[in-house]
């Protein structure tokens, strides 16, 4: 077939293997042509499984859940995150009670959902699907146009009604309603979609189904008037199995595990409802509906396939104990070993089972203990006879070990080895203190004796009270020392010393005791800045700016900032100060006081966009008196929309229509012989003969632009066309009324498109209304519209 054709069903075959499969990463290719096919494959493959997430995050909104983001995904940008972001939007202007607008800023698909969510409609419910009337011509022209980026679309159907919907506002139905519109393939178009299906199909009349191909034999036996064996549908296949000829091949159900039918001769198995013929084609397996599709659940539901049929379930899943919903709305078990959620304790390891988990005990255990029933349990080495005991002992079970006690008793004042003998104690050792202070410990056999000891002190020391050791004698304390006057005793052990005081030092000649002169000994080491000699010590000062730390050695800075010495601002520097002044100030000529600058002078202009104010240290930027305000940025002028904040002097009649720095009240009235449809458009109610019907406008329609004096020409301001555009249209365009200065021009883009441009510059604020009138040459006939247009041209913004 044709590349389109081609397009088409390998484009069927990505939209099933998304919905199969849920992703896009091992998709084969078709048979077919190789790349063109690819391509269509990866491409709706791709598509189909953005737009099931997408409705998967705008349920999820409108059923209250969170819109987390999704695992695997670092930038959080998923459709499905996205769209429920978006519907959420949408969600909260509703509950608002705001006006339903899209936005051009959130892009596609983000705007779409917004406003999709935001205006209530349900669309997860069969819609009723109008299919367009049939053109009045035999031939059908052939469309050349869907999407122009036209301002106005207009189109003509069988009544010669027109509609004006723009090409950014038609529904999507096969994405909204997913596989719910035709068997196979479902193809968008503008106001309407179509059906198609995959290879080796035909759709049928109804424009929905799809049928198989007939093969050659099947169409040789047509012509020779055979019957053509019944088709099975994709859900259940049929095999066609020759037996002999038997007069009945049926009989007990013949081979098939369902239904048996004899076809030309041939036996041929089906199934049951829910089943489908397997490769054998005798035996039947359970068909997966809520797999296949094949369910009737709608958005909201949960399809839960049983043997042979499914159910639907109408809340939201909630998954067992041990499991965990997935993104793809599946229950999954929890690997509690994993992710740290077990209870198994020291000792046991932790095995993963589905739904929970298993605590197995260790296998080894501490010497002293064997493993029995899953625990570690004391081994009795006295009753198993694995001691090591001798005869003289007995065996003595303990926790994880054993101990030997010996069966004969010693007297007091000896000790059994480990051989059984009792030998003597040495109580001079193994007691702490044997005998009293001043006597002496000797040994006997099963005891000990004290003997009181004879002490002799040499010179510097005596015996304590007790007797028991010498002490040294202090000469300082007991005043018995020779030092002189103005000399310290040091005592020592059986002696004394007689030294001079600290900063001082001793005199050979004199024998006395003399000053240290500490910043002649030691220049520059013992003071930062200056050092100054006192009896027996020294002492330090420091220069101007500075003042002695707490060490009473180093300098540090004095901060005269603290008493002020500044009008504005002080900086400490080392050993001084400096005075400097806010933004906006200058330093005056004594270094100490600040001046204003002025800003507005100094600028030239360029601070403000409209006025500048010099104020006391800084500036300040002023806009017109009358529809400017001051805009965030301080620095330019933003235009008030009277219209918005209701400021303006409007009757109720009239609509306010807001421009750069002041407003327009516009007054739209219908003519006679027209009714007003919309705010901005009025319909011809009759005409009443044929010229009348060619010449006067079908419908009536009124724009509003804005543009500033300093606009680039040519400049085109304003596009008109039919949509949709059929082979042998023709359109004429004129600027009837409103160009008497010849600033507005129209020129033909092709047979069906024209535009209204601005070829003169309009150098000053100044309104214009144009009456744009299209005629349209479509089958034999004039068909006349006018647009018209209010154009404001206002000053350059500030």
């Amino acid at each position: 077939g044709s590349t389109k054709e081609l397009i088409e069903s390998c484009c069927g075959a990505g939209q099933q293997w998304a919905i199969d499969n849920g992703e896009c990463t091992e998709i084969p290719v078709s048979g077919m042509d190789g790349d063109i096919c690819r391509i269509a494959q990866k491409q709706c493959c791709v598509s189909t499984v953005k737009e099931n997430s997408c409705l998967a995050g705008m349920i999820a909104a409108k059923e209250g859940d969170v819109c987390g983001p999704e695992e695997g995904d670092p930038c959080g940008g998923s459709a499905y995150k996205q769209c429920c972001d978006c519907c959420n939007l949408g969600l909260r202007l509703r509950s608002e009670g705001k006006s339903c607008e899209s936005s051009i800023n959130l892009g596609y698909p983000c705007s779409h959902v917004m406003l999709s969510c935001c205006e209530g409609g349900d669309h997860f419910i069969h819609p009723e699907i109008k299919r367009q009337p049939e053109p009045l011509p035999t031939v059908t022209p052939e469309k050349v146009s869907e999407t122009e980026d036209h301002n106005e679309a207009l189109s003509i159907n069988n009544e010669a009604e027109l509609s004006n919907n723009l090409p950014g506002d038609d529904l999507d139905e096969c994405l909204i309603y997913g596989g719910e519109l035709c068997q196979h393939l479902c193809i968008n178009t503008v106001g309407s979609y179509k059906c198609s299906c995959f290879p080796e199909f035909s759709l049928q009349e109804d424009g929905t189904s799809c049928s198989p191909d007939l093969d050659r034999g099947q169409v040789a036996r047509l012509e020779a008037g055979a019957t053509i064996p019944p088709v099975a549908s994709p859900s259940q296949p049929l095999r066609i199995v020759s037996l002999e000829e038997e007069q009945d091949k049926c009989k007990e159900n013949g081979p098939c595990k369902h239904i048996c039918n004899v076809v030309e001769g041939n036996v041929v198995c089906s199934c049951l409802s829910g089943y489908t013929i397997m490769a054998d084609g005798i035996s039947c397996e359970d068909l997966d509906e809520c797999l296949t599709g094949a369910h009737a659940c709608s958005r909201g539901q949960l399809c839960v396939n049983t043997l042979g049929s499914f159910y639907c379930v109408n809340h939201r899943v909630i998954c067992a104990e041990g499991f965990i919903l997935n993104r793809h709305r599946k229950c999954v078990d929890i690997n509690e070993c994993v992710t740290d959620t077990h209870t198994c304790q020291r000792r046991e390891h932790c095995l993963n089972t589905v739904g929970s988990f298993k605590c197995l005990q260790e296998l080894s255990c501490q010497p002293g203990y064997e493993l029995k029933d899953g625990e570690c349990v004391d081994i009795d080495e006295c009753e198993r006879g694995t001691h090591s005991c001798k005869v003289n002992f007995v065996c003595q079970n303990t926790e994880g070990s054993f101990y030997c006690e010996s069966k004969q008793r010693c007297m007091d004042g000896f000790l059994q080895d480990p051989e059984g003998n009792c030998v003597d104690i040495n109580e001079c050792t193994s007691l702490s203190e044997p005998c009293k202070p001043g006597f002496n410990c000797i040994n006997t056999v099963g005891s000990y004796t004290c003997q009181r000891n004879i002490l002799t002190c040499s010179r510097g020391y005596h015996s304590n009270e007790e007797g028991t050791r010498c002490v040294d004698v202090d000469e300082c304390q007991t005043g018995v020392h020779r030092c002189g006057e103005g000399q310290i005793c040091h005592n020592l052990p059986g002696a004394y010393r007689c030294d001079c005081k600290m900063g001082f030092q001793y005199d050979a000649f004199s024998r006395g005791c003399i000053d240290i002169n500490e910043c002649w000994n030691y220049p520059g080491r013992l003071c930062q800045h200056t050092c100054e000699n006192t009896p027996g010590s020294y002492h330090c000062t420091c220069s101007s700016g500075f003042r002695l730390s707490y060490d009473g050695k180093h300098c540090e800075d004095v901060n005269e900032c603290d008493t002020s010495p500044c009008s504005q601002e002080c900086a400490n520097v080392y050993g001084s100060y400096q005075c400097y002044c806010r933004q906006g100030f200058q330093l005056a000529e004594d270094g100490h006081s600040c001046k204003d600058i002025d800003e507005c002078t100094q600028s030239a202009g360029i601070l403000c966009t409209f006025r500048c104010v010099n104020v006391p240290g800084s500036y300040q930027c002023a806009c017109p008196e009358q529809g400017y305000t001051i805009a965030a940025n301080g620095r330019t002028c933003r235009d008030i929309d009277e219209c918005a904040i209701g400021t303006h002097n409007c009757s109720a009649a009239e609509t306010c229509y807001n421009i750069q720095g002041s407003f327009r009240c516009l007054s739209f009235e219908c003519p006679s012989n027209y009714r007003k449809v919309s705010d901005m458009r009025c319909e011809r109610i009759s005409c009443y003969n044929y010229l009348d019907c060619q010449n006067t406008p079908v419908r009536i329609t009124y724009y509003q632009l804005n543009f500033q004096t300093n606009i680039v020409v040519p400049a085109h301001i304003f596009r008109i066309g039919p949509s949709p555009a059929y082979a042998g249209d023709n359109i004429i365009l004129t600027i009837i009324k409103g160009n008497e200065e010849n600033y507005f021009s129209t020129r033909r883009l092709n047979s069906y498109t024209g535009i209204v441009y601005l070829q003169r510059q309009v150098k000053e604020p100044k309104d214009f209304l144009l009456d744009v009138e299209m005629k349209l040459w479509r089958q034999g006939t004039y068909t006349t519209f006018l647009a018209k247009i209010y154009i404001f041209i206002t000053a350059h913004a500030y």
